[in-house]
């Protein structure tokens, strides 16, 4: 059976594959184009996909072996998953060790925007840092702040037990099912708006569906408070961005952590210019240990399906 690999991961994915003798097209180019993809899936058994591959329906229909997509991501939105089941094919995906990274990362963005690190990095860089300022890059504390969550999946619950154990922080959340949360964690399950009116930080943790998509918009915007910050390791149509972009400018919120965005491969350079949103490159899971462990569970999910002939723990409904 064959296997294409669409980009350079981790080498555990092939030494697992290898092992139980699939063949594999391993690509560690740039992401294929549409066409290059149809070219390559004509033969195989299963597709390990990254986040960039458009796997639509050409796609899908140009693939006469085709058995399972293993999605080397916790997302799937780049999968026409409905599409692929019909025809018989499942998706898989890798929620793992991503978890913890993900978390840690919505901190890293919530520190990172709250105390200026950028615009303060870059003022030393620019030869501006002569003496001490008292006043200079004064920003916010995260302690004993409020957390706004939307989506208590498990990277919310994690992050969650950070913020509340780490800096005293109190969660609120909201998701489309109420959630079980950490005994000792001081939490309320609320509605969106409440969410928006009363957090400090909203980090957005949901999957990107049809319900969520611009689930952020002028409207929500506008209901949180102007010393608050929205965080965004989600996905970037998650938020209308040309909104947010509106409501930087505006100054209707204090600043913006985003680690992903509408058009990755094609930012809107208004960001650039604007000095309350810090930019980080899709890297909130980019740990060594969860790169090790998505890769594990991308090829297993192959493995338990194809020769073991189980349904993959992590399949996609």
């Amino acid at each position: 059976m064959k296997v294409l690999i669409t980009r350079k991961i981790t080498p555990n994915v092939v030494n697992i594959l290898k092992q139980f003798g699939f063949e594999i097209d391993y690509r560690t180019g740039p992401p294929l184009s549409e066409e290059d993809l149809i070219k390559a899936v004509a033969d195989v058994d299963a597709i390990v996909a990254v986040i960039p591959d458009q796997i639509n329906k050409k796609v899908i229909d140009a693939a006469n072996k085709l058995k399972i997509i293993s999605c080397y991501s916790i997302g799937y939105d780049h999968i026409d998953y409905k599409y692929a089941l019909a025809k018989g094919i499942i998706t898989t995906n890798t929620p793992g060790d991503i978890t913890l990274a993900v978390a840690e990362h919505s901190i890293a963005l919530m520190l990172g925007i709250s105390r200026k690190i950028s615009m303060a990095d870059y003022f030393i860089r620019s030869g501006k840092y002569h003496y001490w300022e008292p006043l200079n890059f004064l920003g916010a504390t995260l302690n004993k702040k409020i957390l706004g969550i939307v989506g208590m999946g498990r990277i919310g619950k994690h992050l969650a037990k950070i913020a509340h154990n780490g800096f005293g922080m109190k969660i609120l959340y909201t998701d489309s099912n109420k959630c079980e949360v950490d005994q000792g964690i001081e939490s309320e399950f609320c509605n969106l708006e409440y969410v928006l009116n009363n957090s400090d930080f909203v980090s957005l943790n949901c999957l990107l569906t049809e319900s969520t998509k611009h689930l952020i918009g002028t409207k929500e915007l506008k209901m949180m408070k102007p010393t608050s910050y929205l965080i965004n390791t989600s996905r970037g149509a998650v938020v209308d961005e040309l909104a947010l972009i509106e409501a930087l400018k505006g100054n209707i919120i204090a600043g913006a952590g985003l680690d992903v965005f509408e058009n990755e491969r094609e930012i809107n350079k208004e960001f650039y210019n604007l000095p309350n949103v810090i930019l980080t490159p899709h890297i909130a899971s980019a740990t060594y240990e969860s790169r090790i462990e998505m890769g594990q569970l991308a090829a297993l999910n192959i493995v338990n399906f194809l020769i073991k002939k189980e349904i993959p723990k992590y399949k996609v409904e």
